[in-house]
C-alpha cells in the first residue's frame, strides 16, 4: 500500500520520527495525527530553526543602536491639538457612517490564570451584572452601530483550544442581539515545537506540540480564513484591533480611527503614559525613521528610568496593544514577500513529549523552542505609522490576573470609576474615595453609554434623572 504523502514529505524533510508511533495508532488517532502534520510548513520550521535555533545560544539580544522614544499624539488635556483631534474625530465618525469599520478581537486565550476554566472571553466582569467580557464588547459594537446606524462586522479569532465553547456560547447567548450574520469567528494559526537540534516535539504518541503562533498571527489568520475578502466585498477597510482581556477598551474609538484616515496610516496605535519606569508595557520607540515597539524586558532598565529636562521618562509611550490596521496592509503582511513580513521569536520551554518508547516525559529544564509573532512587529513596516496618546482611566484596565494587580477586581473599580466620572460630569451627585472609586456600586450598560458622548446624550434625555443609589443600573 503506497504511503501517506504526508508522511513521505516529512520523510524528505528529515521529520520521520513524528510517525514513529503510526502503527499503534487506531485510525481515528491516525486521522488527528496527520490533520496535525498537515497544519505544518516544513519549509517554514526550517528555516526558523537555521535562523533563530541553530545559529543562537538563546533568545536573540535587540538591536537597541539608534534607537529614540517615539513621537505621539498628545491629548488636549495634556497640551495636544485641540482642533486636530476634533478633526480626527469627526474623519473617524464618518468613517463609521459610511461602514468603512470593523471590529477585531483576539481572544484565543483560556481563563486559566484567573483559575477560570473556558475561553477568557466568557469570563464575567462587570460589577453589578457580572456580564463576560464578550457580552461587554458586543454591546459596546451594537451601541456604536445604532450611534452611527450603520450595524460593524465583528471578528473573532479564537484558538484549537477554544474555538468551539466560543462558537457555543455565542449561540446561547442570541450573540447578544448582533446580526449573526456580521459576527465571524476563524482560528488562530498553530507552530509546532522544535528541539534543540530541529526535531519537530512529539506531545504524545499521536499528537505533536502545536501552540497559537502570537496575536502576530492574527495576520496571516485573517487572510487565510477569508476575513479580508468578506470585509474588501463589504466595503470594509479599516480594522479596529483590541484583546479580549480588556473590557475598558473603546472598541470603536471614532478620534483613533479619525487620526488613521487622515493621516494616511496603514497602522495606528495608542499609547498611555507608563505609570512608572519598571511598568512592565512594550515601549514604542523610533530606529531607522520607523516606529518600533522594544518589550519591557528587552529595554534596559537605564533606558526606562532615563528622564526628560521636565522630569518626565523619556521612554513614556507604554503600548496597549490597540492598533488600528488598514485592510491591504494586513494583506501584505500576512502575504510576505519583499521584507514585509512579521518576524517570528524564540521562547525557550519545558515542553511535554515522548521518549524513544512513547512513554510521557516531563522536562524538568527547557527542552524546546516555540516559535511566535507579535502584532506591534508590524509597525515598521507601516506607511505612515501613528502613535496617539489615550487616557488610561479611559482604555485599559485588563483582566490578567487571580489577584492584585490586573485582576478582576482592580478592573471592576477602574469600571467604576469610569462610570462614577461620567455621572459627575453630567451633574449627578456620586460620593467617591480619594481614588475616584464611588461608595456605591453601579453599572451602565454600553447599549445606554459606551463612552463620554453617547453616555451625555442618553443622560440629558432621561426625565427626571434616576437617583444614583447602590445598585443602579442605566441600560
Amino acid at each position: 500500500m503506497a504511503q501517506h504523502p504526508i508522511i513521505e514529505l516529512f520523510e524528505r524533510a528529515g521529520q520521520a520520527h513524528v510517525f514513529a508511533f503510526f502503527d499503534r495508532l487506531s485510525p481515528v488517532e491516525q486521522t488527528q495525527l496527520l490533520a496535525d502534520a498537515a497544519e505544518v510548513d516544513l519549509a517554514e520550521v526550517s528555516q526558523l530553526y537555521r535562523s533563530l535555533v541553530a545559529k543562537s545560544e538563546g533568545a536573540a539580544g535587540v538591536n537597541l543602536a539608534g534607537l529614540a522614544p517615539a513621537p505621539y499624539e498628545k491629548r488636549p488635556e495634556h497640551g495636544g491639538d485641540a482642533e486636530a483631534w476634533a478633526q480626527a474625530k469627526s474623519a473617524g465618525e464618518l468613517a463609521l457612517r459610511g461602514g468603512r469599520v470593523a471590529a477585531f478581537t483576539v481572544a484565543g486565550g483560556q481563563g486559566t490564570r484567573l483559575g477560570y476554566d473556558g475561553p477568557k472571553g466568557t469570563f464575567p466582569v462587570t460589577p453589578l451584572k457580572r456580564k463576560p467580557l464578550f457580552h461587554v464588547f458586543a454591546e459596546k459594537i451594537r451601541a456604536a452601530g445604532l450611534r452611527y446606524e450603520r450595524p460593524l462586522h465583528w471578528f473573532i479569532m479564537t484558538s484549537h483550544a477554544n474555538h468551539a465553547a466560543t462558537e457555543v456560547f455565542f449561540a446561547d447567548n442570541a450573540c447578544f442581539g448582533l446580526d449573526p450574520a456580521r459576527v465571524h469567528f476563524f482560528r488562530q494559526g498553530r507552530m509546532p515545537a522544535v528541539s534543540l537540534d530541529g526535531k519537530i516535539i512529539l506531545e504524545t504518541t499521536g499528537s505533536l506540540a502545536l501552540s497559537p503562533d502570537g496575536h502576530g498571527g492574527s495576520l496571516r489568520a485573517l487572510d487565510r480564513s477569508g476575513a479580508l475578502d468578506l470585509m474588501q466585498r463589504e466595503g470594509i477597510d479599516t480594522l479596529s484591533y483590541f484583546q479580549v482581556d480588556n473590557p475598558l477598551v473603546r472598541c470603536i474609538d471614532p478620534a483613533l480611527i479619525g487620526w488613521h484616515l487622515l493621516r494616511d496610516s496603514e497602522m495606528t496605535s495608542k499609547m498611555v503614559p507608563k505609570a512608572y519606569a519598571e511598568e512592565k508595557v512594550g515601549h514604542f520607540c523610533s530606529q531607522g525613521g520607523k516606529t518600533v515597539v522594544v518589550e519591557y524586558s528587552d529595554l534596559p532598565m537605564a533606558m526606562q528610568r532615563e528622564t526628560a529636562a521636565n522630569g518626565e521618562l523619556r521612554y513614556i509611550a507604554g503600548s496597549i496593544a490597540i492598533h488600528v490596521l488598514d485592510r491591504e496592509f494586513v494583506r501584505r503582511m500576512a502575504a510576505g514577500g519583499d521584507g514585509a513580513t512579521l518576524p517570528f521569536h524564540r521562547a525557550d520551554k519545558k515542553i511535554p513529549t515522548v521518549d524513544a518508547d512513547g512513554t510521557s516525559v516531563k522536562p524538568e529544564k527547557a527542552n524546546g523552542v516555540k516559535f511566535e509573532m507579535f502584532v506591534f512587529d508590524a509597525l515598521p513596516f507601516a506607511k505612515n505609522a501613528v502613535v496617539i496618546e489615550t487616557l488610561r482611566a479611559d482604555d485599559f484596565s485588563p483582566v490578567k490576573n487571580g489577584e492584585g494587580l490586573d485582576s478582576p477586581q482592580t478592573c471592576r473599580d477602574d469600571q467604576l470609576r469610569q462610570f462614577s466620572r461620567w455621572l459627575t460630569a453630567n451633574g449627578a451627585n456620586v460620593a467617591t474615595d480619594a481614588s475616584g472609586r464611588p461608595n456605591i456600586a453601579v453599572e451602565v450598560s454600553p447599549l445606554f453609554g459606551y463612552d463620554e458622548d453617547s453616555f451625555a446624550d442618553a443622560w440629558e434625555k432621561l426625565s427626571p434623572k434616576p437617583d444614583v443609589v447602590d445598585g443602579l443600573y442605566l441600560s
